[in-house]
């Protein structure tokens, strides 16, 4: 095997063990978030986030990372992130994990779509289509106009948007931002905000609650580490597609842990969401 392809092949492991801690994190989150306050939960991840940051940084000897090129964007971007992480982990409370992760996969067409309008990239025919064949997934799985319609099902699509926003700012920013300065941005306004917002909804710690933190902190951390190092060996055209076993985790976990069984719709709709991304991806890589 080529050097070029091993080190590809170990960046798509590392993907997968990013997507998968996740998933993990992700079933930590959807039990803490029944009896804690949502602003707790993302105040334990924002400290984790901001100790990699600077430890990242210190890695890759950037003395600089706090000097930012465009503060303002750096500030937009990270508000963008609150939002998705709130609404994501909001969702947790009233859906499936394969819910979620079903309808929140759609965020890599949202990027293409939003970068298309805000950085004016050209976006092909065929590509559009496999946008639109996005979103009538998302109509199957939310089915809205019908009886077993939530308002409570948009929670995962707001945070896809949110997530879209996010992404392609930080596209934006990354021109003449390092990484590790969008990163170290991104966990201290996330950490600022959400010091505040925990402590007027905190709620009381058990020893449970301890337990569940600490893992949130520490699969969250992994994912993010992983994801790194994913990102250090293989393209992000390469990498981008394992998004989506993120589905594959959910459902997995959502039996195992929650007992929750997907149905049919959900299914039809996660795989044409898949399918339309991952061709949205491709296109986007040939043109």
């Amino acid at each position: 095997m080529p050097f070029s392809k091993s080190k590809e092949f170990v960046g798509i492991l590392f993907a997968v063990a990013a997507y998968f801690s996740f998933s993990i994190l992700d079933a930590f989150q959807k039990t803490a978030v029944i009896n804690h306050s949502i602003f707790q939960l993302l105040f334990i991840r924002y400290i984790f986030t901001l100790l990699l940051s600077c430890s990242e940084a210190k890695r890759k000897k950037n003395y600089k990372f706090w000097q930012s090129n465009n503060v303002k964007l750096q500030v937009l971007r990270s508000f963008f992130s609150i939002i998705e992480s709130g609404c994501f982990v909001l969702a947790f409370r009233y859906l499936s994990l394969a819910d979620v992760h079903s309808v929140g996969s759609l965020t890599p067409v949202i990027i293409v779509t939003l970068s298309a309008f805000i950085l004016k990239e050209k976006v092909s025919p065929k590509t559009w289509i496999a946008i639109f064949v996005g979103f009538l997934g998302v109509l199957i799985i939310l089915r809205p106009g019908l009886s077993i319609f939530d308002i409570k099902s948009l929670l995962p699509l707001m945070a896809a948007f949110f997530l879209g926003l996010y992404q392609v700012v930080t596209r934006k920013v990354s021109e003449n931002d390092s990484t590790e300065t969008s990163l170290f941005y991104t966990s201290l306004i996330g950490f600022i905000v959400l010091s505040i917002l925990a402590f007027v909804y905190w709620q009381p710690l058990t020893l449970n609650s301890y337990f569940l933190f600490t893992c949130i902190g520490i699969f969250f951390s992994m994912g993010i580490y992983f994801q790194i190092i994913a990102l250090s060996k293989a393209r992000a055209s390469i990498i981008q597609p394992f998004h989506y076993t993120l589905i594959f985790w959910a459902i997995i976990l959502g039996y195992l842990v929650y007992d929750d069984i997907p149905d049919l719709f959900t299914i039809i709709g996660a795989c044409i969401i898949t399918v339309s991304g991952i061709y949205a991806l491709n296109q986007r890589t040939k043109e």
